[in-house]
């Protein structure tokens, strides 16, 4: 068990490191900027964070669990069509937190360090918990699914980079509006 200055480094890393990440421009952000930046010395960060790949591993896993955990939370606030919009905004945060880290990611991915499938099959669970909510007080389509959310979604963040944060808006509430169940859908799925 880390002490309580230790697991504040870490996730005072963590926090920095994705920051970092998300800022990048298409070039990996230096171990010794995080640290810099995090307020820590580099012997702190390689402590917590032996390589780089450890630190993206740790990046990652974290986004992931926040995706995960995100959908589950959402819904206990908002009704169903609301918490997929804002698990959208976490996907697309998501997305945006590999530009600096993508050589290392897609690296540790082919060498089997990262478990693709097994992330996939924890987004697709979120999504469905989410759709699942919202067939049921029929509010969103029956017809649609995790992997057809996960596709649109990947569609949309390759082509809306940021700062366009107000297309992505844009695209993001015109697929919600796909989404939609259709009145007459709605009525029926209700009787």
């Amino acid at each position: 068990m880390l002490r309580a200055d230790a697991t504040r480094n870490r996730n005072q890393l963590l926090e920095v490191a994705t920051r970092a990440f998300v800022s990048a421009d298409d070039t990996e952000t230096s171990m010794r900027a995080i640290a810099r930046e995090a307020g820590v010395g580099i012997a702190t960060l390689y402590r917590h964070f032996p390589t780089r790949e450890s630190l993206v591993d740790a990046v990652y896993r974290d986004q992931v669990a926040r995706l995960t955990d995100g959908a589950r939370e959402l819904l206990a606030q908002l009704p169903p069509p609301a918490a997929l919009r804002c698990w959208m905004d976490l996907f697309g945060d998501w997305i945006a937190t590999k530009n600096g880290m993508l050589d290392t990611l897609l690296a540790m991915i082919e060498a089997g360090e990262i478990a693709h499938a097994q992330t996939q099959t924890e987004l697709f669970a979120a999504i469905d918990e989410i759709l699942n909510a919202g067939r049921a007080t029929g509010e969103l389509r029956a017809d649609v699914s995790a992997e057809d959310i996960a596709a649109s979604l990947i569609g949309i963040f390759t082509v809306v980079r940021p700062p366009d944060a107000a297309r992505a808006s844009r695209l993001l509430n015109i697929l919600m509006d796909g989404l939609a169940a259709a009145p007459a859908q709605a009525a029926a799925d209700a009787d």
